[in-house]
């Protein structure tokens, strides 16, 4: 509702000079240019202040970084176990953090 307000108030101004000074409009010594220039600007002014806005600027959370601990790991190799698929004793690689 706001950016409706803003961007009907601005048309109301520029209607309104448009109006007072359509007699005297001329382009002489070089006056296109600087109306060029106005109307960039205006336009630049009415597309900032209708721009959409960010939800929030700074996140209300922020997710901690990872810790990563370094243990003192090893492998060796486990109890015997009997692997019926293979009809065998196996001996499978275990690893051990301490």
């Amino acid at each position: 509702m706001k950016q409706i307000r803003i961007v009907l108030s601005t048309m109301a101004t520029g209607c309104v000079s448009v109006a007072l000074f359509t007699d005297s409009a001329r382009a002489e010594n070089g006056q296109i240019a600087a109306g060029i220039l106005d109307g960039l600007a205006v336009g630049t002014i009415l597309g900032a202040a209708t721009a959409p806005r960010p939800f929030a600027v700074y996140p209300l959370y922020v997710e901690p970084s990872p810790v990563y601990v370094e243990r003192d790991c090893y492998w060796t190799r486990g109890q015997p176990l009997w692997d019926g698929w293979r009809g065998a004793w196996v001996r499978p690689r275990v690893r051990v953090c301490d």
